[in-house]
């Protein structure tokens, strides 16, 4: 007897699933009716011209933000910039840039690209495209006229620093490729080391390249997989390059949507390159989404050690789905579960109505889970790393210093008198070269604010509304002088990271990208932390065991 009543609720459940779609068919219907009829009056009878479109953004932006932040819109005129995301590829001319003033200019040109071989070179300010003045232009809208067609020219007319006059000339966009794997390298300890910066198509396959071609010349001690500001890509990439490491047919990750008939589970298709190899992945807060697929799912199967800092927290899946006049939709999905079962989302985006930033799942709610061989781990709020290392704190100079462009300009007239610098791996700031600095800093009437100072002045108003001024003032006074006397230390207190940032921007003048990541590892404490996990084998299986 007890078949029947089950296919009864189960009767009774689809037939609610129909009548509640019917009812939100009918609901969608009448709001896109409301919706015309209402843009159409206004068309018709507003006091002044409306502009449809920007109105009808608007409209779309306030909807999508009730929410989830990774739910969007995109117009036709931002699809190229989505495409970047999936393949990594564009037209353009090849360079990051910045707002700094009234001008856009170019902080790094890629090598090899446009921008470089013409002689664009950071520091440089993009004053006119294609004739149309770009004063006032933020960095969106120069990027938007510097992208095109691979093949097609552009005009540019650019003011350099201590150049008599602007310089005009005609580049040619090319196809430019981001690379998944920016940097590799074998210490000398026989410690392999890959810095994978994006999932974008063929990123495992290029894993595999790499890797394949590191065994072949080296007896590897270990392997280092660098995620650290790594914001994700495609899922299956993320799959894809699990599977060199652990064995075909392991289930990685299972998304799950709305209903049971949007549940996929996907799982290792091929062969691995090494299951054996110890490896430990660098992670940080700003690894996201695949990422923490990669790095959570070979830490639930014990196969790897995680070190770093907890990672962002991203456990959901989206799709992007054409619309109509060339538009799309970049639409969640699902939420990804890895091999534990854990979902490691840590913004609740369910009731989104009065806190459109979502809230973090509540510690009541975050349950535990177990790696393969019985680690506990835990869902709701990224993938917590097996060696937790506290994130480096900046000095309060260092960060105005690097925030007001001073190191990024001091580099620039750095360059422009040194024609070259030692290899990036060797290259180390002088003492004069650091005077130089200071010098610099000073002359550009360089100041800030600590937190002290902020407290002290807030104090000084409080006294004044209290009545208390007259009487504390001198004793305010002294305190204050005796602690801007001090913070004039600061800039030699500090300086070691002032040095090292220094170091790592005038690297990036002579050697680009490849030498800012030399140049950044070779103090790179969290680095030397993975490699003495992997040196140490009783402490790496230790890590790895209940």
């Amino acid at each position: 007897m007890k078949k029947p009543f089950l296919i009864f609720l189960f009767t009774v459940s689809v037939a609610f699933c129909v009548t509640a779609q019917t009812q939100n068919n009918f609901e969608i219907s009448k709001n896109l009716d409301i919706y015309a009829s209402l843009l159409r009056e206004l068309n018709l009878n507003y006091v002044d011209e409306i502009d449809p479109s920007s109105l009808n953004k608007t409209a779309i932006e306030t909807m999508l933000n009730g929410l989830d932040p990774y739910t969007v819109f995109i117009p036709e005129s931002q699809v190229e910039d989505f495409q970047l995301m999936t393949t990594g590829e564009y037209g353009g001319i090849g360079s990051l840039i910045q707002q700094i003033g009234d001008y856009v200019v170019i902080t790094e040109p890629y090598e090899g690209y446009p921008a470089q071989k013409s002689g664009l070179i950071a520091g440089d300010q993009l004053m006119e495209i294609n004739g149309i003045s770009m004063k006032g232009k933020n960095s969106q809208e120069v990027s938007d006229l510097l992208k095109g067609q691979p093949g097609t020219p552009i005009d540019i007319t650019y003011g350099r620093e201590g150049a008599a006059a602007p310089v005009k000339m005609t580049l040619t966009r090319e196809k430019i490729k981001i690379d998944n794997i920016p940097y590799q390298t074998v210490f000398d300890n026989k410690i392999g080391y890959i810095r994978l910066s994006g999932f974008t198509q063929k990123a495992a396959s290029e894993m595999k390249n790499v890797f394949l071609d590191m065994k072949s010349k080296y007896t590897l001690t270990g392997l280092i997989i660098d995620l650290r500001g790594n914001g994700g890509g495609l899922l299956n990439e993320a799959v894809d390059i699990t599977n060199l490491v652990v064995n075909k047919g392991e289930l990685v990750v299972t998304t799950r949507g709305k209903s049971a008939d949007r549940t996929t589970v996907h799982r290792t298709r091929m062969l691995p390159v090494d299951t054996d190899i110890p490896l430990v992945v660098l992670v940080n807060e700003n690894s996201a989404s695949a990422s923490e697929i990669l790095a959570g799912a070979l830490q639930d199967f014990d196969r790897a050690v995680i070190v770093g800092q907890r990672t962002y927290g991203k456990g959901l899946v989206q799709n992007v789905v054409p619309l109509v006049y060339n538009t799309q939709l970049k639409i969640t999905v699902a939420k990804y579960y890895i091999p534990s079962g854990r979902c490691i989302q840590a913004i609740d985006y369910s009731d989104n109505k009065d806190n459109v930033n979502g809230s973090r799942i509540a510690d009541s709610l975050i349950s535990s889970f177990k790696t393969r061989h019985g680690r506990i781990v835990y869902d709701g709020g990224g993938i917590t790393p097996d060696v937790i290392l506290e994130p480096y704190q900046y000095s309060a100079v260092s960060s105005n210093l690097y925030t007001s462009n001073l190191i990024f300009r001091f580099a620039n007239n750095y360059a422009a008198m040194h024609k070259s610098i030692a290899p990036a791996d060797v290259f180390s700031i002088s003492d004069s070269t650091y005077q130089a600095f200071v010098n610099f800093a000073e002359s550009n009437n360089f100041s800030y604010q600590t937190e002290s100072e902020e407290i002290i002045q807030a104090l000084r108003e409080i006294a004044e509304n209290e009545k208390y001024l007259d009487a504390v003032e001198p004793k305010i006074s002294e305190l204050e002088k005796g602690l801007i006397e001090y913070k004039k230390q600061d800039i030699y207190k500090h300086r070691s990271e002032i040095e090292e940032m220094l170091k790592i921007e005038i690297v990036s003048r002579y050697y680009y990208q490849t030498g800012k990541i030399v140049a950044s590892l070779k103090n790179d404490p969290e680095l030397k932390k993975a490699i003495g996990v992997l040196n140490d084998q009783p402490v790496y299986k230790k890590l790895l065991t209940p």
